[in-house]
């Protein structure tokens, strides 16, 4: 039997194995394909419940952890409350390795408002560096409850921010050395490693603002395999097709340059900090203008169709199939260009000389430290 790729499991074998949960009355949305967590009946409120690993970074993770998980609470119209971390570190890490971990998930849980009441740590045999898999806990109503196959045809996709965020923060933080040699000034890669933080991988205002606005249907959180995946995965959620015009795709400039030096499609790089919501086209203005008045760029990249049209996108050279990409471009690349690069050893913390100061813009806030922000243009 051949081994499994870097990254998520197959589709085809994951929604083999979902197919044998067994059923619960009170468990409204439960584990399936698209839907970003899962929501059980707690009487006059919902339990909004997910669980995330951090697995491609090093630097930052606890940041990383409770943001990634308390944007799928988001997308569900619920609010994240309570945060679950298992902490995993490899055999001769230290105590500053702890503190730093502990650190940001502190940092991350203080700027949401969010409580961190428990988990498990241990020093583990076997890794190469520290695994962080968080779980998020939130709150919502039968009111306020959105789920990606509330989607109907006609409506409007929106993204905000821009693609592959979290991707271009990654592979700045990570391999800032390698994009140097590629041809990618310093500057660029402090820039993109900034991204973490601004425009920043959390949309759990994003969607606050965009419910509180007027109707929305659907929310997903792109994550693994880029926007791309993200939207098939919310049309596939609700039985319908999508047409999207590339030429209202933002990929900001960092993101453009770093995935033209590597080789990377910027449509399947880790997509943490845009939101995807299905919306009617009645409620576009007043979505857009809200989001524009909290300072959270955002257009308006296509529209839902019925499912027997597919999936289809337009760009420079006409009309085409949405690329699906059976796993997340940064896996691909870090296999291509290393079998063994996952196994590398890195357990202290290090210099990265090609980013600038992080940790002041976890401490004092983006504004402070004087970081800023490049909308960009569209991808082509």
């Amino acid at each position: 039997m051949e081994p499994l790729k870097l990254g998520k499991l197959p589709q085809p074998l994951l929604q083999s194995l979902l197919s044998r949960v067994l059923p619960d009355p009170r468990v409204l949305v439960g584990p399936r394909l698209g839907e970003d967590a899962a929501v059980i009946s707690m009487g006059e409120k919902l339990l909004v419940a997910k669980t995330d690993p951090i697995t491609f970074a090093t630097e930052h993770i606890g940041w990383y952890a409770v943001q990634v998980n308390a944007n799928d609470i988001a997308m569900m119209g619920g609010e994240p409350r309570w945060f679950l971390a298992t902490v995993l570190l490899p055999e001769g890490a230290t105590a500053a390795v702890a503190e730093s971990i502990f650190g940001q998930i502190e940092s991350a849980c203080r700027s949401l408002g969010i409580a961190l009441v428990g988990g498990h740590t241990e020093v583990t045999q076997g890794l190469g560096r520290p695994i962080l898999a968080g779980f998020m806990l939130g709150e919502a109503t039968p009111d306020t409850l959105v789920t990606s196959s509330g989607a109907r045809e006609g409506d409007d996709i929106i993204v905000t921010k821009g693609i592959a965020i979290e991707g271009t923060a990654a592979l700045a933080l990570e391999h800032g050395p390698i994009l140097a040699a590629k041809g990618v000034s310093r500057d660029r890669v402090r820039r993109a490693a900034e991204y973490l933080f601004v425009p920043g991988i959390s949309v759990v205002n994003d969607a606050r603002v965009a419910r509180k606005a007027g109707p929305v249907h659907a929310m997903h959180d792109p994550t693994e395999g880029g926007l791309s995946t993200g939207l098939w995965e919310l049309a596939q959620a609700a039985g319908l097709g999508l047409e999207i015009d590339l030429a209202q795709v933002q990929v900001l400039p960092e993101t453009r340059e770093i995935c033209a030096r590597l080789g990377i499609d910027p449509l399947g790089l880790l997509a943490s900090g845009a939101l995807i919501l299905a919306s009617p086209p009645v409620s576009r203005d007043a979505i857009l203008s809200a989001l524009a008045g909290a300072g959270i760029p955002a257009r308006v990249i296509g529209r839902l169709v019925a499912r027997e049209k597919g999936f289809r996108m337009v760009g420079p050279g006409g009309e085409r199939d949405l690329r699906l990409f059976p796993r997340d471009e940064l896996a691909r690349w870090l296999e291509e260009r290393s079998p063994d690069n996952n196994n590398r050893t890195r357990i202290e913390p290090r210099l990265n000389p090609y980013r600038t100061p992080i940790e002041q813009l976890l401490k004092h806030g983006c504004r402070e430290a004087g970081a800023a922000f490049d909308s960009g243009g569209s991808f082509s």
